[in-house]
């Protein structure tokens, strides 16, 4: 990428508004509920942005629109759509609850239901998770960086790389999270929300531009190209043409990461975790001045999300026919490692305890030494069968699908317009907005949920707010620390896919408990423990005896048997008297009737889309 003084100038001053803003808009917050939650202040438009800007980050840009380049298409914008339902849902039956108690975290109403140590465990849970959420978020952007500047210096001595790349982006989210808490990253999403719709408008005008003037023969395509597409169609004819076979929302029931029963019910679980359990996206609508605006924040969000698929799904596909040459070229590295560690094994096969794992594309380009690795494979497991070890894996990957955004902004922007200075800095934003809500969520728990519970009760708020500042930059040194690893193909070749299995852990205990606590009103505190413990156990039983079972299914499954297991224990030994939660709360409780008819539409408007992709 070539980048002009019109790319700079506009690069730098987004990036200076934003962290301007968000320090400016928030430069008074002395209290915790003024640093947590923003004073519970928020007005509906700024949390509808907010909830935007801290979901749609590089895990979506670099993660989701990979998935679309890889065999998915539009199959993932699932995970887009099905969250509008969601938000509406959780607008109207979560939040209600939760602003009622007048809480701070998502792990504190669980003490207000059951007790404690429920709490406890679930802050616990959410920690480990947000460890992982803020490294795999710094890894997505800083790969992105790498691959639209590859081979370029800083200042004359400091390549640009993952690792560069990352502690850029970790340093400058904890240097304006760690000032102005919550208020400061919802004033900072208002501009990058807007920012990266506007953007991801941008690249997938281009991009169709791009394949309209680009001859058929360079063009990749996993299916045949349709009879009558010749290089005069435009761009929008040979998209459509060429990627027919992925403009559909059901994948078979065997696929091992989207089968089409996680409609029914898979995708749901994760999607009432994220949107109505999870900190750092409740606590803009924890802050809001309302029940009435967070209900319309929230409602308006859900309609933004329709437009999300648009905007990352599609280029993405458009990515791989463009580009699926310089993606195989970025999975070499990693391929000739793999291959040399395969050498070394067939030279020693009586010390070798692992096995080589080729996906597809790679199997098709290299039919014979395939054959080969799946005869070396099948020896090693059965050796490790009689005695007794499990394998490991080494991957070797047909193309590396995660850079696809990265050549988007390199390869069809054009130069000297100043688009790719704006489309770099949306994407800068976007993941120093999500990385933000992530810090400010997880120092939030760790001081509320664990300092002030378990350490020091009596903490002054000046005490509690300086202990939230330390912990953001704690948990962006860990995220940094963590970001370049998570790019180890051993791990995965897909960063989206490495942050939903990772959480479906936990997400399955956390919402079977939330539920019963909700609608279950005699369940004893012992089932909030008992849930919290079993979601974990279960999913990874399951993935013991049925490997080849989708991890959103497995989570399924562990939601089904811990729900079941808490309504035993309910009705063997239920409350004499139902739970009654004290309402703590001194804003306006009165729901919005307008919200209400918008979520209405909302849910009309995604039926639509799935029968128009069915």
């Amino acid at each position: 990428m070539q980048l002009h003084f019109i790319d700079y100038s506009i690069f730098a001053v987004f990036i200076v508004a934003v962290v301007a803003i968000g320090i400016l808009g928030s430069r008074h917050e002395k209290d915790s509920e003024s640093y947590f939650l923003a004073g519970r202040g928020l007005p509906w438009w700024l949390i509808g942005f907010s909830l935007i800007a801290a979901n749609i980050s590089t895990e979506q840009f670099v993660g989701m629109s990979g998935s679309a380049a890889d065999r998915l298409g539009m199959a993932i914008a699932s995970y887009e759509w099905l969250a509008a339902v969601t938000l509406v849902v959780v607008a109207f039956f979560f939040l209600p609850y939760f602003l009622r108690t007048g809480i701070y975290t998502i792990p504190e109403f669980l003490e207000r239901r059951f007790n404690r140590t429920t709490r406890s465990i679930m802050a616990f849970c959410m920690v480990l998770i947000y460890i992982l959420l803020v490294g795999a978020v710094t890894y997505s952007g800083a790969l992105t960086i790498e691959t639209a500047f590859h081979g370029k210096v800083l200042f004359g001595f400091l390549p640009i790389t993952v690792t560069t790349g990352a502690w850029f982006i970790g340093i400058m989210a904890a240097a304006y999270v760690a000032t102005g808490g919550l208020k400061a990253c919802a004033w900072a999403d208002l501009i990058q929300g807007s920012a990266l719709i506007i953007g991801g408008g941008v690249i997938m005008y281009f991009a169709l531009q791009k394949l309209g003037i680009t001859p058929l023969t360079d063009l990749a395509s996993s299916a045949p190209v349709p009879d009558g597409l010749t290089d005069a169609d435009s761009g929008m004819a040979k998209f459509t043409a060429l990627n027919s076979h992925k403009f559909h929302m059901v994948l078979p029931r065997t696929d091992p990461f989207l089968p089409w029963t996680t409609l029914i019910l898979g995708l749901w679980i994760p999607n009432f975790y994220y949107w109505g359990l999870n900190q750092y996206i409740m606590q803009r609508t924890l802050g809001s001045k309302s029940l009435a605006e967070g209900q319309k924040g929230i409602v308006f969000a859900a309609l933004m999300k329709l437009f999300v698929p648009f905007i990352i799904v599609m280029p993405g596909m458009i990515a791989f026919n463009l580009f699926s040459g310089e993606m195989r070229d970025a999975a070499e590295p990693n391929n000739d490692r793999v291959l040399q560690l395969f050498e070394e094994a067939k030279a020693a096969p009586s010390a070798t305890t692992g096995i080589f794992i080729a996906d597809e594309a790679w199997q098709s380009t290299h039919p014979e030494i395939s054959e080969e690795i799946s005869t070396f494979n099948e020896a090693v497991t059965n050796r490790a069968k009689s005695e007794g070890f499990t394998p490991t894996e080494e991957k070797l990957v047909g193309y590396k699908y995660d850079t696809a955004f990265g050549f988007l902004i390199s390869k069809v922007l054009p130069e000297g317009s100043g688009w790719q200075g704006f489309v770099l800095a949306a994407l800068l934003g976007a993941v120093v907005s999500t990385l933000a809500s992530m810090l400010n969520a997880a120092s939030t728990i760790v001081t509320m949920d664990i300092y002030r519970l378990h350490i020091s009760p009596d903490a002054s708020q000046k005490r509690l707010v300086g202990i939230g500042r330390i912990l953001v930059g704690v948990f962006a040194v860990l995220g940094c620390w963590l970001a370049p690893k998570l790019g180890d193909p051993r791990i995965g070749n897909s960063i989206f896919a490495i942050i939903q299995e990772g959480q479906a852990y936990i997400y399955s205990g956390i919402l079977a408990v939330f539920l019963v606590g909700m609608l279950v009103r005699r369940a004893p505190p012992i089932t909030g423990t008992v849930g919290l413990l079993l979601g974990p156990a279960s999913f990874w039983t399951i993935k013991q005896f049925a490997p080849g079972i989708s991890f959103v299914d497995r989570a399924s499954l562990a939601f089904g048997i811990v729900l079941v297991v808490l309504l035993a224990i309910t009705a063997i030994k239920p409350l004499a008297k139902p739970v009654q939660l004290a309402t703590t709360s001194t804003i306006d409780l009165t729901p919005s009737k307008g919200a209400k008819a918008l979520g209405v539409v909302v849910i009309l408007l995604t039926i639509t889309l799935y029968i128009v992709f069915w």
